[in-house]
């Protein structure tokens, strides 16, 4: 692999879940606030690069480190 791929930066968004509100209570929110997600929670996370969803996952907590288990690669083959 060349050192110029290697070099690319990807950026990397691990999706739990998702709810609606209005903007009216998200204006509301403060520290600390908690917002009820939907969805239970043992679901699997989604895993975005670039805003394109590639894998679906696990949260896991070691120590005070919090990461993600791949369990499962998205294949996408469309493209525009």
């Amino acid at each position: 692999m060349s050192q110029a791929i290697e070099d690319v930066d990807v950026e990397l968004t691990v999706v739990l879940s998702q709810t609606m509100m209005p903007i009216k209570q998200l204006l509301k929110l403060g520290r600390g606030a908690v917002i009820e997600l939907d969805g239970p929670q043992d679901q699997p996370v989604k895993i975005y690069a670039n805003g394109e969803m590639i894998a679906k996952g696990e949260i896991m907590v070691a120590g005070e480190n919090v990461a993600v288990n791949i369990l499962q690669s998205v294949k996408n083959y469309q493209r525009n």
